[in-house]
């Protein structure tokens, strides 16, 4: 470790952020797709009505049939109802009792026909949309879920101490906020990476801390392991810390249930029509019944909301859960909630997508500059060591190759026929795929021309999106614009944006390679291979 404070300080940010800087990147990419889920998912299930959406009185009973048939003896109901965020679907799913030595039933979740209570099956097309990308954020994918949030929580812990240490590295930070010096090489690099970090910064401290706080007793489970073992001492925590009512695993009597149309009633009466989001009935048709609504828009630092509670065998109005819980567990609620940016409206949300935006510009600019800076020193040099080589290809195949393998996600979804059975899993398989071809093609070319190339791949990917979206389907801007739907228009306006944004990086690399009279970078990468 260098000599001094800050220079050691320097050391740590370098590193903690280059070790984990393309998992990060990923993380970044597709947990701002978190911000517009709803969007996404509406956007990629063209089927789905644009008409307004009906009262959720009218959806009850179509839904209400559907889990008679499906949900029967279920621990768990669920009803969700459109109108969020221009969410034109009406869902329900049921949730089987745990089997012995399972912590959760199995899970059950379809599209409901308003019209006749039946699954939509065979009527819109299967797909992951939005929130199979946010749930990659935190999850990854194709490995176990305790590994994939076990990692990510590693590298979020690296980047928080990336963070921090660069606020301390930074002598001049709010003279950083107000420089940057383009065509500079090196230097424009170090400014754009400052700016960015220094503009968002406490967005950047904010959900990365909070991601932590996601899967603290993951992380740090020795604790509540020894304090609350599972089971019941488990339940008990969650009661006097959250406040939550301690929910029996044991199948309680058999009892009447009382009607929810009245709970419905009372609820849009507190709240106004069309407010209602999500019903949830624990322990259906038993005795300790309990039925919880929740409202859209949500306005509170709560991730629950401000759910109207009822005893589902009386139908008597209960007190609002977390009523009763800590102080530390309302912070860490709201915590969350800002995390989540549940309560957002579109202006805030906008401000979540370019914030998400910027934390992966962040990154991307840290690992171009540690490559840059290296390569400037080894000028003279005429090799390069591998460890660089490596971060320039690791640099390319995610930095663009990532954002290509998106747009290759939303192309998927319109050119695999709709009704294909396992169409979501190939919509996945696609953007991985292409993110592979694209680190092959990271490996094969040389550097600035394949920047180039596959810049101007980003920029056609997305740039056409809403053609493909013209010739497959009749939800494209000329539909959707006219008719004021904008949660459609959104999707295509904002790849449109992204493609601009990508002009705009080749537009800046053609000038660099004609600047520089030659095709490739002047120092070629394979001449020698020693450590970095």
């Amino acid at each position: 470790m260098k000599e001094g404070f800050r220079q050691s300080m320097a050391w740590l940010h370098t590193w903690a952020g280059l070790l984990t800087g393309w998992v990060l990147f990923f993380v970044f990419v597709t947990g701002t797709f978190g911000y517009v889920n709803s969007e996404v998912s509406r956007w990629m299930r063209p089927e789905l009505p644009m008409t307004a959406t009906p009262p959720a009185a009218r959806l009850l009973p179509a839904a209400q049939t559907w889990l008679r048939t499906n949900g029967q003896d279920a621990e768990r109901l669920y009803i969700f109802f459109p109108g969020r965020r221009g969410e034109t679907r009406l869902e329900a799913a049921w949730q089987a009792w745990p089997k012995a030595g399972e912590s959760y039933g199995e899970y059950h979740r379809a599209t409901i026909d308003p019209a006749t209570g039946a699954e939509a099956k065979g009527k819109v097309r299967e797909t992951g949309g939005g929130d199979e990308l946010y749930g990659m954020h935190y999850a990854l994918r194709y490995m176990p879920y305790d590994w994939g949030i076990r990692i990510v929580g590693i590298c979020t812990m690296f980047m928080l101490v990336a963070i921090l240490s660069g606020v301390v590295t930074h002598k001049k930070i709010f003279k950083d906020f107000f420089t940057f010096r383009p065509a500079k090489g090196q230097r424009s690099w170090l400014d754009a990476h400052n700016l960015i970090s220094v503009t968002a910064l406490p967005f950047h401290l904010m959900i990365t801390w909070s991601g932590l706080v996601f899967f603290l007793f993951t992380y740090m489970p020795v604790p509540i392991d020894t304090l609350y073992p599972e089971g019941a001492a488990r339940d008990r925590f969650y009661e006097q810390v959250y406040g939550r009512e301690e929910k029996s695993k044991d199948k309680a009597a058999f009892a009447a249930s009382a009607p929810v149309a009245p709970m419905l009633a009372q609820a849009e009466q507190a709240w106004g029509a069309n407010r209602v989001a999500r019903i949830i009935i624990d322990h259906p048709g038993r005795a300790d019944a309990r039925v919880a609504i929740q409202p859209h828009n949500l306005t509170s630092l709560s991730r629950g909301g401000d759910a109207m509670r009822f005893d589902g065998v009386n139908g008597t109005r209960l007190p609002q859960e977390g009523e009763t819980g800590t102080a530390s567990a309302g912070f860490s609620s709201g915590l969350l909630a800002l995390h989540e940016g549940r309560f957002a409206g579109p202006v805030l949300r906008i401000v979540y997508v370019l914030s998400g935006l910027g934390g992966a510009a962040m990154i991307a600019t840290g690992l171009l500059l540690w490559s840059t800076k290296r390569k400037a020193k080894l000028a003279k040099a005429g090799w390069l060591p591998f460890g660089i080589i490596l971060v320039d290809i690791l640099n390319l195949g995610t930095v663009i190759g990532l954002p290509v393998g998106v747009a290759a996600y939303f192309w998927a979804n319109r050119l695999i026929p709709a009704m294909m059975d396992g169409r979501a899993a190939w919509e996945m398989h696609a953007l991985f795929l292409t993110w592979a071809a694209c680190l092959l093609y990271a490996i094969w070319r040389q550097g600035a021309k394949a920047w180039v190339e596959l810049t101007g791949l980003a920029v056609a990917a997305f740039g056409l999106i809403p053609l493909v979206n013209l010739l497959t389907t009749d939800r494209h801007l000329g539909v959707t614009v006219p008719a004021g739907d904008w949660t459609l228009a959104s999707i295509d306006l904002g790849a449109i944006g992204i493609s601009l944004l990508f002009a705009q990086m080749l537009r800046i690399l053609i000038r660099k390679q004609r600047a520089a009279g030659q095709p490739s970078r002047t120092v070629t990468r394979t001449a020698k291979v020693v450590p970095a």
